[in-house]
């Protein structure tokens, strides 16, 4: 009768030993670096092994190179806002600077131009500025910021670096007001400049149209002639510009000619003006002249 025998050693413990197969695989390990090493054989091995891995790598890379581009470029992008919105400040701030320094250089040129003009005329001065405009459009008085306590008068004249601005109507202890010539109720008396004609310009409430209407219709004046202060009234002192001849209607029947002129000062937009410290002159007594004269021929 067979008999059944069991064995139990295990199926892969048959065979070489461990030990063995281990030093097998090293030295046929070793003599594979030693003969690559000197002959090159896997050399291209290595390279089409390179080349059949690169999709794979480049795949595995793909999303940690998309996630780094998309980082970058919500950071440039956040850097490039910010610079632009310091930028744009610095571009405000330069703005507001540069027109403060032209109104200042307009302010100076103005300056030099009201020092320039009042240069010739021999008497006091003193520049004043502009403090407020009366809104009225019928109403052409604007509030100065000098008074009293500097000597400013009534009547005083007002000019700016252009001709003739106005007269002082009312006097306040720090401030004064004037009275611009295009004002319905001022009278400037004049001179045409060209002839030596004497009259009279009448506001008109427009701060470009002065009226004169005393001219006669056979009177020598024309378009362009220059006006200037007769010097008479003892306000303005003689041959300060007022203004220019723009317009000269003549009618056979009527025995005044139509005459207007646009005003040389910048009634509606000068800020600086000067005040004039006129001296005119004095009336002689014609009771006293005889007995002058007999004096001074003594």
């Amino acid at each position: 009768m067979a008999t059944l025998t069991s064995d139990s050693r295990p199926i892969i413990g048959q065979g070489p030993s461990l030990f063995a197969r281990l030093l097998l695989l090293g030295a046929f390990s070793i003599g594979i670096m030693v003969f690559d090493h000197r002959q090159h054989y896997l050399e291209t091995a290595r390279r089409w092994l390179s080349n059949a891995v690169y999709p794979l790598q480049a795949l595995v890379q793909t999303p940690l190179q998309a996630y780094d581009w998309t980082v970058g470029t919500i950071a440039s992008r956040r850097s490039l806002q910010k610079e632009n919105d310091e930028l744009q400040a610095q571009l405000r701030v330069a703005k507001l600077e540069l027109l403060r320094t032209s109104a200042l250089a307009e302010e100076n040129r103005q300056l030099r131009a009201i020092r320039t003009a009042s240069a010739n005329i021999e008497a006091r001065t003193l520049i004043t500025e502009i403090m407020r405009v009366d809104l009225d459009p019928l109403r052409h008085r604007v509030l100065l910021n000098h008074g009293a306590q500097d000597g400013v008068y009534k009547g005083q004249a007002v000019l700016d670096a252009e001709g003739v601005f106005g007269q002082i109507t009312r006097i306040g202890q720090h401030a004064a007001e004037a009275l611009l010539i295009t004002d319905a109720e001022h009278a400037t008396p004049i001179r045409v400049n060209r002839t030596g004609l004497r009259s009279i310009a009448v506001g008109t409430g427009d701060y470009e149209k002065l009226r004169l209407p005393y001219i006669t219709a056979d009177a020598d004046i024309k378009v362009a002639d220059l006006l200037v202060t007769s010097g008479l009234g003892g306000v303005y002192p003689p041959g300060y510009p007022v203004a220019a001849i723009t317009q000269v209607k003549r009618d056979p029947t009527q025995t005044f000619a139509l005459v207007e002129a646009k005003p040389l000062a910048r009634l509606n937009s000068a800020r600086e003006l000067v005040l004039i410290w006129f001296e005119p002159p004095t009336t002689l007594d014609l009771d006293q002249a005889p007995a002058k004269a007999r004096s001074k021929a003594k």
